[in-house]
C-alpha cells in the first residue's frame, strides 16, 4: 500500500522497501536502498565525469586577488559596491549574494568535487578501474602538477574590496574538498591508483591540515559560534582521517562534545544563531549537514559520537528529529521564508541519508529518497559539500 505526503507544493508517493519492518530497517538496507536509488544518477555523473579535462585555480585569475595564480581566491558573498561612493569600500547586505563577485575558483572546486564524488561512486558501484584512472588525472591536477596545483593554504578567501585580502571565515569555502578527501579513501586501493599521485595528495592534505591548525585566520574560524564553527571541524576531521593523524581526530571529537553541541544546539534541537540569520531554514538545513558530517566522519568502533549526548539531552539525534518534520513538509515551517533560495531548499540531505544509516529511521530515508538528487542551483551546491553519500557508508 501505498502512503501520500506532501513536501513544499510536490505530492509526492513513498513507497516502502523491502527489508522495512515496523518502520525501522537495519544499515544494510539502507545501503542497499541508497545504491539502487543512485545508480542511474552516479553512472549518468560518471559518464560526464569521464569526459572531463582537469581545471584548477590557474585557469582563472582575479586583479583583485593578493596572492599568486595558485592561490585560492574568492570574495566575500554578501558584499556589495556602496551606492553612496561607488569606489569606496564594499558594504554588506547580510543573506544577500553579489552576483558580481569573483567566484570561479569556488566553482572550480566545486566542479572538481562532483568529478572526483562521481567517478568515485561509479567505482564503489562497478569496480571499473577506468573510474579510477580518470579520477588521478584530476587529483594530479590539484595537488601534484607544479604548473597547476593549488597553494595548500587559504589566505585570499572571502575577501572583500577595499576591506581585506582575505579572512578566516573564507576557510568555509574549502567543505569542496571533503569528497575528495572521501572519493581519496575510496579509491586508494584500487589497482589503477596512482601510487605517486596518491602520496603526493596526501602530502598536500597534511600541508593544508597543517595550516588549519596553525594560521591566525584558521583559528579566528575556529572559534565562530554558528556553522562557520561547525565547518572547521567537519573539515579539519576529513582531512585528518585522510592523512591518519589520530591526535587532530580525538581533539575534533572532544570540540563537537565540548563546544559545537552544547553552544550551538538549543535544548529542543535547533540552531538558535541559525534561526536569526536572513536565510534560517537553509543555515538550519546546512549546519545539521555539517554536524551530521562530524558524527559519521569521528564515529568508528571505539567512538560513537551518533549517540553522545549532553547531560541535558542535546544530541545529534534531537538535532534530526527537530529539522525532519519540516523538511519533509516545508509548509510547517514556523518563521518567515529565507530571503533568497527558499524555493531551492530542501534537496536530498545528507543528514536524511546518514541519520538514516545511523538510527534505523525508515521514514528519514524514505523522503530522502523523493528529493533532488542532482540539484543544479549554485547557491545549493556551494551549501551542499556532501552529494555523493555511497562514499560514506562505510
Amino acid at each position: 500500500m501505498t502512503k501520500k505526503i506532501t513536501s513544499g507544493c510536490l505530492l509526492i508517493l513513498l513507497i516502502p522497501l523491502a527489508g522495512w519492518v515496523n518502520g525501522r530497517t537495519d544499515r544494510a538496507a539502507v545501503r542497499k536502498a541508497v545504491s539502487q536509488t543512485l545508480r542511474p544518477l552516479v553512472l549518468k555523473q560518471a559518464a560526464w565525469a569521464m569526459t572531463q579535462t582537469p581545471i584548477t585555480v590557474t585557469a582563472q585569475t582575479s586583479p583583485r586577488s593578493a596572492g599568486s595564480r595558485h592561490d585560492f581566491f574568492s570574495e566575500g558573498d554578501y558584499w556589495w559596491p556602496d551606492s553612496l561612493n561607488p569606489q569606496g569600500p564594499y558594504v554588506q547586505r547580510d543573506g544577500m549574494t553579489n552576483p558580481d563577485n569573483f567566484v570561479a575558483h569556488r566553482q572550480a572546486m566545486i566542479r572538481f568535487s562532483r568529478v572526483v564524488g562521481a567517478l568515485a561512486s561509479a567505482y564503489k558501484l562497478t569496480g571499473n578501474e577506468t573510474y579510477v584512472r580518470q579520477a588521478f588525472r584530476h587529483l594530479d591536477a590539484w595537488f601534484v602538477d607544479s604548473t597547476t596545483r593549488m597553494s595548500p593554504s587559504l589566505q585570499y578567501a572571502q575577501a572583500i574590496k577595499g576591506r581585506a585580502t582575505g579572512r578566516g571565515i573564507g576557510i568555509i569555502d574549502t567543505i569542496h574538498f571533503m569528497e575528495v578527501a572521501q572519493g581519496i579513501r575510496a579509491m586508494e586501493q584500487a589497482k589503477s591508483a596512482d601510487k605517486r599521485v596518491l602520496a603526493g595528495a596526501k602530502i598536500w592534505f597534511g600541508q593544508y591540515l597543517n595550516w588549519l591548525l596553525t594560521h591566525p585566520y584558521s583559528q579566528d574560524e575556529k572559534e565562530a559560534k554558528n556553522n562557520h564553527g561547525t565547518c572547521w571541524v567537519m573539515q579539519v576531521a576529513a582531512f585528518a582521517r585522510l592523512t591518519g593523524n589520530e591526535k587532530v581526530l580525538e581533539a575534533c571529537r572532544e570540540r563537537y562534545k565540548t563546544v559545537l553541541l552544547p553552544n550551538q544546539m538549543a535544548t529542543d534541537g535547533s540552531f538558535p544563531l541559525e534561526l536569526r540569520r536572513t536565510k534560517p531554514y537553509g543555515y538550519s538545513i546546512f549546519n545539521l549537514d555539517a554536524m551530521v558530517m562530524i558524527c559519521q566522519i569521528l564515529s568508528d568502533k571505539d567512538h560513537d559520537l551518533w549517540t553522545y549526548q549532553t547531560p541535558d539531552g542535546r544530541s545529534i539525534e534531537k538535532g534530526i528529529s527537530y529539522l525532519y518534520p519540516y523538511v519533509a513538509d516545508k509548509r510547517k515551517w514556523p518563521l518567515k521564508p529565507d530571503v533568497m533560495y527558499w524555493n531551492d531548499w530542501p534537496v536530498a540531505q545528507p543528514f536524511l541519508v546518514l541519520g538514516a544509516a545511523a538510527f534505523d529511521k525508515s521514514d528519514w530515508l524514505a523522503t530522502w529518497k523523493t528529493l533532488d538528487h542532482d540539484p543544479k542551483v549554485e547557491e545549493v551546491l556551494r551549501n551542499l559539500p556532501i552529494r555523493n553519500p555511497l562514499i560514506w557508508l562505510e
